[in-house]
């Protein structure tokens, strides 16, 4: 397996921390395998046209998923209960990942992306 700049940067995790961020990129890459891999404000992120989809970071105490500010409004109903800033979800380790959310703030960017 070719190993990227975000595989990298996963590395130097402990490996429950290395699982959660493996996941939260396969689950884009399943949306849209072609999305481009790389670093970006110093964390992994996700391009397609050289346009952000979602950046992704192992914090302190929490996972940062970063859509976007367009997403976060797009999804406030279903962050209520995430702590949130204007392109910043916090999701807590002690949370189980939403695999689902996930996925529609990737198909969500790439739409908006697309359309422009």
């Amino acid at each position: 397996m070719l190993v990227n700049k975000i595989d990298n940067f996963i590395n130097n995790y402990p490996d429950e921390i290395q699982a959660l961020l493996r996941k939260i990129r396969e689950i884009a890459l399943e949306v849209d395998p072609d999305l481009e891999q790389t670093i970006s404000y110093g964390i992994p992120t996700l391009k397609k046209n050289g346009k952000n989809v979602l950046h992704f970071a192992a914090q302190k105490t929490h996972l940062g998923i970063y859509p976007g500010s367009e997403a976060i409004a797009h999804f406030d109903e279903r962050l209520q209960n995430y702590q949130t800033s204007k392109g910043t979800i916090k999701i807590p380790y002690i949370e189980a990942l939403d695999y689902r959310l996930i996925e529609d703030l990737v198909r969500y960017n790439l739409e908006r992306i697309t359309k422009r």
